[in-house]
This record gives C-alpha cells, sequence and structure tokens, in this order.
C-alpha cells in the first residue's frame, strides 16, 4: 500500500496543539520541540528523558518550556504525547503513559519500524486515545539533546501510518508535521517495513559491517586505512557512528524484511564477483550505470 496523501508545510501556520510532550530527547525528540517552536506550532513543549544528564542538558539548551524525568507526569493534559525513543522501549513506554493522557489525545511514535510498534504498542491502547503511529525519514549520526536542530525536518518525508481514527484527527496531525518542514505521506505498515529495510537498515547494517573489517584488520593496515580514508569509507564511518542501542532494535524489531533484503542484496553481489573475477566489463558498466540514474533521481526527489 503506497501513500493516499501528501502534503507540505504552509505560511503563517497557527498553533495546531496547545500542549505536547515529547518522550525522549535525543536527536529526533530535541529536534521535533525545536522545529515545533520554529513554527509556532504549539503553545507549550514538555520534553522527558528517564536519563537525568540528558534531562539536565535539555534544561540548559531550554528547546521546552519544561523538562522532567517521570513519563506519566509528562504527558498529564498534553494533546499530543511523542514517543521519540527505541523502538524496543515503545510497547512498555506506551503501557505506563496510556491511563495517564487525557481522552481526546494523540499519541504517535518516530520508530523506524513499524509492526513491531504496533505489535507492541496496540494491546495497550485505551478507545479514548487516538494512536498514529509515524516515522520521520530524517536523522544524522549524531545523538541526545545537542544534536537536535530545527531544519531537521525540512523537506523530509514523515510517514504516517492510517488507523482506525477519525480523519480530522489525522488531518490535524499531518498539519503539525507539514508546519515542522516535513512532506507527509501515509502508508502501510508492512509496506513501510520493506522500503527502510532497503531504503535506510541494509545500509547501515552494511556500513556497520565495513567498519568492523577494518577494525579486525592487522593494526599496521588499520591505521593506513584510517589514516588514508577516501569519501566512501568516510561515508560508511558516518552511518556506522550511529546510536547503537537505536539499531540494535531496529535490527531485532524488522528482522524479517532486513533479512530478506540481506539475501537479495547477497545474490547482486555474487553478481558482481564473478564479474569482476571474469574481467566482464560490459556487465560492470552496465550496473555502474544503472545504480548511477538511481543517485539522480534522488537528487531530482530531493532527498539527496
Amino acid at each position: 500500500m503506497t501513500a493516499t496523501s501528501e502534503t507540505t508545510a504552509t505560511p503563517d501556520q497557527a498553533v495546531i496543539y496547545e500542549k505536547i510532550a515529547i518522550i525522549g530527547v535525543g536527536l529526533i525528540g530535541a529536534s521535533t520541540a525545536l522545529a515545533a517552536r520554529r513554527g509556532k506550532l504549539v503553545g507549550h513543549v514538555t520534553a522527558c528523558d528517564a536519563d537525568p544528564d540528558a534531562v539536565e542538558t535539555s534544561r540548559k539548551l531550554g528547546f521546552a518550556d519544561e523538562v522532567v524525568g517521570d513519563a506519566k507526569e509528562a504527558v498529564v493534559d498534553a494533546d499530543l504525547v511523542i514517543m521519540a525513543v527505541p523502538v524496543g522501549a515503545m510497547g512498555a513506554l506506551a503501557e505506563l503513559i496510556v491511563p495517564a493522557m487525557k481522552p481526546g489525545a494523540v499519541l504517535t511514535d518516530t520508530g523506524s519500524t513499524k509492526r513491531s510498534v504496533l505489535r507492541d504498542v496496540d494491546p495497550v491502547i485505551s478507545d479514548d486515545i487516538h494512536w498514529l503511529p509515524s516515522h520521520p525519514l530524517a536523522g544524522t549520526e549524531h545523538s541526545g539533546p545537542t544534536a537536535g536542530h530545527a531544519h531537521l525536518f525540512d523537506g523530509r518525508y514523515w510517514i504516517v501510518v492510517p488507523r482506525d481514527v477519525p480523519d480530522d484527527v489525522v488531518v490535524r496531525f499531518e498539519s503539525f508535521l507539514t508546519g515542522l518542514g516535513s512532506v507527509t505521506e501515509r502508508m502501510d505498515a508492512d509496506y513501510h517495513d520493506k522500503v527502510l529495510a532497503l531504503t535506510s537498515h541494509l545500509p547501515h547494517l552494511i556500513a556497520y559491517t565495513i567498519v568492523s573489517t577494518a577494525v579486525d584488520l592487522e593494526t599496521q593496515l588499520k591505521n593506513d586505512v584510517i589514516r588514508f580514508s577516501a569519501s566512501g569509507f568516510r561515508d560508511f564511518t558516518r552511518i556506522a557512528a550511529s546510536d547503537p542501542v537505536m539499531w540494535r532494535d531496529v535490527f531485532v524489531n524488522n528482522d524479517e524484511a532486513v533479512l530478506e533484503m540481506l539475501q537479495r542484496f547477497s545474490e547482486d553481489l555474487s553478481y558482481l564477483q564473478r564479474a569482476i573475477r571474469w574481467g566482464e566489463k560490459d556487465k560492470l558498466e552496465t550496473l555502474f550505470t544503472r545504480t548511477r540514474e538511481i543517485r539522480r533521481s534522488i537528487i531530482d526527489a530531493g532527498q539527496d
């Protein structure tokens, strides 16, 4: 199932939610707070994190009106609650905060896998809460509250997974997302996980593997690999510097789709290996020409 709607931000965005609560003040959580305040989309931002150091840092940075360490306290009276935590923690967090949320409030997440989040969160959702899973396709290799910035979502897709929620609630939520700078698109959870397995999860897995290979090289060669790193290897090290807990949870919770894409990648890699071994220049050039076209299409789509 692909998109049913796509929207972009409009100027002079009015306040959409009087109060929002963001649970988790890493890159995504902090950036959401900053973008919401930049766009004047909310009246009050409450941020929350279980890490006391993150709470203290967030208070000093000032991107929220208040920062607390108690998630149940954070969500009281919030019109929108955003769970910006690793996907493996979504279920327990939802079970904790849903009873404290006010009737009619919207609950969303920012997880990179959607089937596992639905599996873990659906059972604890009450009838008076609007549950709208989502995922911003934006990020950097940096993590923590200091990594946040107000323009992280500009021009980037933010996927919304349709649920049994009134359409006006969904439209209001999408207006908030476009106010952050995003382009919204509705997508089925299974389809989302397959797409992200190839476009995000597999590239991270490959990057982690290549950098791990470098780590295992003999000392002199490893030192020279680091010292003479070309742009390709530097790009892999940037990706491999991403939050290890977040990516551990992604691979465990999207294992089926990742393994499917990894198998296809392995088959294509074997084809390339044979072409190199037998000096089949035409096959190599044809492959590289096709892949260059993909890069051009990404640039044309404004997602480079």
